[in-house]
């Protein structure tokens, strides 16, 4: 592999100097930056591909990963939503969205293409990841945003060969108008829908899992990215609610995360049938790391007599801090 060469100003911001994200920490950015720059030095402004979005007037940007060449991060609402490596889409950059990876891997037999139904497109990583990894895959994906579609379309397109078709509207309306045939043949579903930073309340409840769930094969794995901070009130209900609408549940996380000390994501992943133990040390191995798989006994500890979700009692996600998740326009 090449070696990556990174300038004087990219390790100092690597440091932790990072412009705008501590305003106690943006005199020492400014005055690292200034001692570097070349004399006669002129800052200009990239103007990075976007759209403002016309169902929740957010704006959608597309931004180069200046680390690695050929990679992309899409922000939305200054939330970073999806990372992409265009160059190799089996590269998994965000650890939530690594940990799904993990889970997806494990499924049938290495290589072997699957059909996916993915709830939340975003920049489209794990479709391209499966194409990447099980080609031949059959796979839909639900997107309520079709500008966001069609920026991602444009700035980051998928293969030509990927089977990947895109349907447009709301991901529990879309959801109830599958055709019949495709019910009871899918091997994975991922639950991944955020406006902006939060998961609307309307596909958090087990009316909403319960229609979900009639998609899977009886061995099919449904994946949920859940949001949430201190305390993992709303982790919790989401766990109790997959768990009664499907039988079998296991979280992923980083352990922190899981002890409720910070805010962070938790892949619930569930099943109709009792989840293989033989996968549990695998999921731990692949890392990130620390982390930590939950399941049996010790989820329903981890529940912890959370109320299962209805339509009349379902909230959205709860906001993370700004310094956590969110990048200010001129702060990349």
């Amino acid at each position: 592999m090449p070696r990556r060469v990174y300038s004087n100003l990219d390790l100092i911001r690597g440091l932790g100097y990072k412009r705008d994200s501590d305003p106690s920490s943006a005199p020492i950015s400014a005055l690292f930056e200034a001692c570097l720059r070349p004399p006669g030095y002129r800052q200009t402004v990239t103007e990075h591909p976007f759209s403002i979005l016309k169902s929740s007037g957010y704006r959608a940007v597309v931004e180069p990963d200046r680390w690695v060449p050929g990679a992309f991060t899409l922000v939305v609402d200054g939330t970073p939503q999806s990372h992409v490596n265009l160059d190799d889409p089996s590269e998994l950059f965000f650890e939530y969205i690594q940990r799904m990876g993990h889970v997806i891997d494990q499924l049938g037999m290495p290589g072997e293409p699957i059909t996916a139904v993915h709830l939340g497109a975003g920049a489209l990583t794990l479709p391209r990841y499966i194409h990447a990894t099980r080609p031949g895959s059959r796979q839909q994906v639900v997107e309520l945003e079709t500008d966001l579609v069609d920026l991602v379309r444009a700035e980051l397109p998928w293969p030509k060969d990927a089977q990947i078709r895109v349907r447009h509207g709301d991901a529990r309306e879309v959801l109830a108008k599958f055709p019949p045939g495709l019910r009871g043949s899918v091997d994975l579903l991922v639950v991944d829908v955020f406006s902006g930073a939060r998961t609307p309340a309307h596909v958090t409840s087990i009316e909403f899992y319960r229609e979900a769930v009639t998609l899977l094969k009886p061995d099919g794995i449904v994946l949920v990215n859940v949001a949430d901070g201190p305390g993992l009130a709303f982790a919790r209900g989401q766990a109790a609610t997959l768990l009664e609408a499907i039988g079998h549940v296991a979280a992923l996380a980083e352990t922190q995360i899981l002890k409720g000390r910070r805010f962070g994501n938790i892949v619930l992943v569930g099943s109709k049938n009792e989840l293989p133990f033989e996968w549990m040390p695998r999921l731990l191995a692949g890392g990130p790391h620390p982390s930590k798989v939950v399941s049996g006994q010790e989820l329903r500890d981890l529940i912890a007599g959370a109320a299962v979700v209805t339509d009349t009692t379902a909230i959205q996600s709860p906001p993370p801090a700004q310094s956590i998740f969110q990048v200010k326009p001129g702060s990349r």
